[in-house]
């Protein structure tokens, strides 16, 4: 059985990192889920081990909002600094293991920022370059670093984005498939990156965008 950890957002992105969590325990692996709010991690353990899925969680914090610029600084603590430091301590357990995959997840955000919303679009196009820099850095131990960035996907954070049916078919506009995404959309590809048909992809970043424009 294969060992996978997942950190999962606590609150816009935790429909796709539950789907994920998902996918990988149904391909095998031990999940152990993480997230700084109690009630994402007993949800989602609960969930999972009902479906006979192996699966444990855990809570970390791993930025605290302290300054009274919170926005910004908080943002950019949990977004850049959380998979960053989470790759730090998996690291020594993959090498024990002779390698591993680690899949950083970012944002459409990173390259089409939207307006009021760019201390987030700062810290998911910096993860960008965070995978490029970890896959350099951990290749000689074996362990591949890739980046999946979700487009606009059904989760709690689409609906703030889309509050009407109107404005819902005016963001399809921008897309080649006129669907907003699902997050086992997401799930799937994160599957293929971490499983030994993409042991030679490291340092890329996957769009599932739905064709949204993509490039810096």
């Amino acid at each position: 059985m294969s060992f996978s950890c997942l950190s999962l957002p606590s609150s816009w992105d935790y429909r796709i990192g539950f789907a994920i969590a998902r996918r990988l325990a149904q391909d095998g692996a031990h999940v152990v889920v993480n997230s700084w709010k109690q009630q994402n991690v007993d949800q989602a353990v609960a969930t999972l081990q009902g479906e006979g899925l192996s699966v444990t969680g855990t809570v970390c914090h791993v930025g605290k909002i302290e300054d009274p610029e919170w926005l910004v600084a908080t943002t950019l603590d949990i977004n850049v600094k959380a998979p960053a430091l989470v790759t730090k301590a998996v690291v020594p357990e993959m090498e024990k293991r002779g390698g591993g995959s680690v899949v950083i997840v970012a944002s459409i955000a990173a390259f089409s920022p939207s307006p009021g919303l760019s201390p987030y679009s700062v810290s998911k196009t910096a993860l960008l370059g965070l995978t490029k820099t970890l896959a350099i850095e951990l290749a000689p131990r074996n362990i591949r670093v890739n980046c999946l960035v979700p487009g606009l996907i059904k989760t709690s954070f689409s609906r703030m984005l889309c509050k009407d049916k109107e404005k819902e078919e005016r963001m399809k506009e921008i897309l080649q498939i006129r669907r907003l995404g699902e997050p086992e959309d997401c799930a799937g590809i994160v599957s293929f990156l971490r499983s030994e048909d993409a042991s030679y992809i490291t340092g890329e970043t996957v769009v599932v965008g739905g064709g949204t424009p993509s490039r810096l």
